[in-house]
């Protein structure tokens, strides 16, 4: 069955970035550098340091891998003992210099720099009051509404200013803020986004995961938890909360496929997750086949876990090309085929004449999904049986993960059945929420600390921004 390509955008949810923040080092915009590295696989789409030497702020930021960014020696210009980082990935059409982070600020009474993950579900609504106020925007970004909040705000100190900020936000964040000589990081109510707090010697560490300290060989102390202020400053580390305490609403899908396998994620380790969640696959979703082969590199775990329940040999089936970023984009049918064997090659000898069980984390459009099929036939499987580690994703995020419209996700308006036809799969077959949570070790899903919605359909929060309508332009939103 033939499906209809609807835009170029990658057939993955995707995540706005990752931040990462450092104080009381001498050496914190190399460390930062490097943290953001471990952290590359959350932005690939620009990326930026700011850094401090408690009188002067330093900045440096631009489009672009990190790689491409720092290339020549801008590193050694960023002096100081603080720093915060970031990498970023933007929707489609808005990956401007402009809306590259961290974001540099200065007023009468503070000067600070800010970067963000997530996105604001009352971003619009809080833009539009502030312009009628005087604010003038220079980004189209989340975080320059944050950062206006907190230039605003009657506020004895940065800290105090960020908590009153934080306090009209709704949604998912994860916030550094680099003041002249503090650091402070913010985490939402809920918890939607992740960060964690790590020590290294004498400094302090946050960041989106806890890969990003065992790169730099700081120690994980524990997770932001949500609604949490910390301030790290020359007397030390103090919190405070800026929200009373609610029920968690963590992303499932940072454990089902954002975050690096090697991270820590409110607790639980995301590999052992992901495996879990392949074994379940393999007990309640069986599927007769001679390999189990995992789509790189998020369902490795899922496949290792799929097999050793199934006693079903797993095999390196696919191969991914390490040098092809996700910001590859084909500008024709024809090159649009192409690039999923840019980015995957089937192994024939070990596919072929083999009935294969595919292991992948997500369909989101289902376009990629259908290739990887077409491409494992064409190297000769006789049989492909589709085996996915989550459920069916059904409704887009609001909280900082870029997906395709309700109207875009093949789940959203078709049964399994369907789906299978249309990836020109033998079988196919999800986990359903309970499952999903049972990977977790919970029986059930009533009062599971996690956001399902984009397989439920039910928010966590009032979606204030839908349906809101500017009058004197149009904004083009994007995330953190």
């Amino acid at each position: 069955m033939q499906m209809e390509t609807v835009d170029n955008r990658p057939d993955r949810p995707q995540e706005e970035c990752g931040v990462f923040g450092i104080y009381a080092h001498s050496k914190s915009s190399a460390l930062t550098y490097y943290g953001l590295v471990a952290l590359q696989h959350r932005g690939q789409e620009a990326a930026g340091i700011a850094s401090t030497d408690g009188n002067r702020m330093y900045s440096h930021k631009g489009l672009g891998l990190l790689a491409d960014v720092f290339k020549q020696g801008e590193l050694e210009n960023l002096n100081g003992h603080a720093a915060i980082g970031h990498v970023r990935y933007s929707t489609a059409g808005a990956n401007t210099i402009q809306n590259a982070q961290p974001i540099t600020l200065s007023t009468h009474t503070r000067n600070f720099a800010i970067a963000h993950n997530g996105n604001l579900v009352n971003a619009k609504w809080l833009r539009i009051r502030l312009e009628q106020e005087g604010s003038l925007f220079q980004t189209t970004t989340d975080t320059e509404v944050i950062a206006h909040l907190i230039a605003k705000a009657n506020a004895d100190s940065l800290a105090d200013a960020v908590e009153a900020a934080a306090k009209q936000i709704t949604g998912g964040f994860a916030v550094v803020i680099l003041g002249n000589d503090e650091l402070i990081a913010v985490r939402d109510p809920l918890g939607l986004r992740p960060m964690v707090l790590g020590q290294l010697g004498d400094a302090y560490v946050v960041a989106s995961e806890s890969c990003a300290l065992e790169t730099i060989g700081a120690t994980l102390v524990r997770d932001v938890e949500p609604g949490e202020l910390i301030h790290i400053g020359p007397d030390g580390m103090s919190s405070r909360r800026f929200a009373v305490r609610r029920q968690r609403r963590m992303c499932t899908f940072e454990h089902v496929y954002f975050a690096r396998p090697d991270s820590d994620v409110d607790g639980w380790n995301v590999h052992t997750v992901r495996k879990r969640l392949g074994r379940i696959l393999a007990k309640l979703h069986p599927a007769d086949g001679d390999i189990v082969i995992g789509v790189p590199d998020s369902s490795i775990s899922a496949a290792a876990g799929y097999a050793e329940e199934s006693r079903i040999p797993y095999e390196m089936g696919l191969i991914k090309n390490k040098y092809i970023a996700r910001t590859f984009i084909q500008p024709s049918q024809e090159l649009r085929d192409t690039g999923v064997r840019l980015k995957l090659n089937a192994v024939r000898s070990i596919v072929e004449g083999k009935r294969v069980v595919l292991i992948d984390d997500s369909i989101v459009r289902g376009t990629t999904s259908r290739r990887i099929v077409q491409l494992l036939r064409s190297a000769g499987a006789s049989e492909v049986h589709v085996r996915i580690s989550s459920p069916p994703y059904v409704s887009p995020c609001h909280y900082g993960i870029d997906t395709a419209t309700a109207d875009q996700l093949i789940a959203s308006t078709h049964d399994v059945g369907e789906i299978c036809g249309m990836i020109e799969a033998d079988s196919l077959a999800f986990l359903t929420v309970d499952e999903l949570m049972e990977g977790f070790g919970f029986s059930g899903t009533t009062n599971v600390p996690f956001c399902n919605a984009c397989f439920t359909r039910n928010y966590p929060t009032e979606l204030v921004d839908s349906g809101l309508k500017e009058a004197h332009h149009e904004l083009v939103h994007v995330g953190g």
